[in-house]
């Protein structure tokens, strides 16, 4: 069975760092796109980072050269690296994960089409 499951979300102030987890089990990071969304209260849901099944990552404008998606294939675990946080970077923060189609990730920039899996989110809020 898959599951994601997100951690690492908190309280910090703002230009603080948090890093999220997300533990993935049934099946290996190698075969898979992941994800990493953000939906604030009253807004949409919004890509963040995508790290494709290759290796390349790609990254909203709001967060590059902030935030970093990586991944620790032996722990089979994703990780989204956030530094200089912001009080717009406050929301619940969801990780995703689809397979290829075609061999490629489809996503509309670090926004993965139709995830097949979520996490339960996590809750990052950032104060002035």
């Amino acid at each position: 069975q898959v599951q994601l499951v997100e951690s690492g979300g908190g309280s910090v102030q703002s230009g603080g760092s948090l890093r999220l987890s997300c533990a993935v089990s049934g099946y290996a990071l190698w075969s898979v796109c992941m994800g990493w969304f953000r939906q604030a209260p009253g807004k949409e849901r919004e890509g963040v980072a995508a790290l494709d099944s290759d290796g390349s990552t790609t990254y909203a404008d709001s967060v590059k050269g902030r935030f970093t998606i990586s991944q620790d294939s032996y722990r089979n675990t994703v990780f989204l690296e956030m530094n200089s946080l912001k009080p717009e970077d406050t929301a619940m923060y969801y990780c995703a994960a689809v397979y290829p189609s075609g061999g490629q990730c489809r996503r509309i920039g670090p926004a993965l089409q139709r995830p097949g899996y979520w996490g339960q989110g996590t809750q990052v809020t950032v104060s002035s």
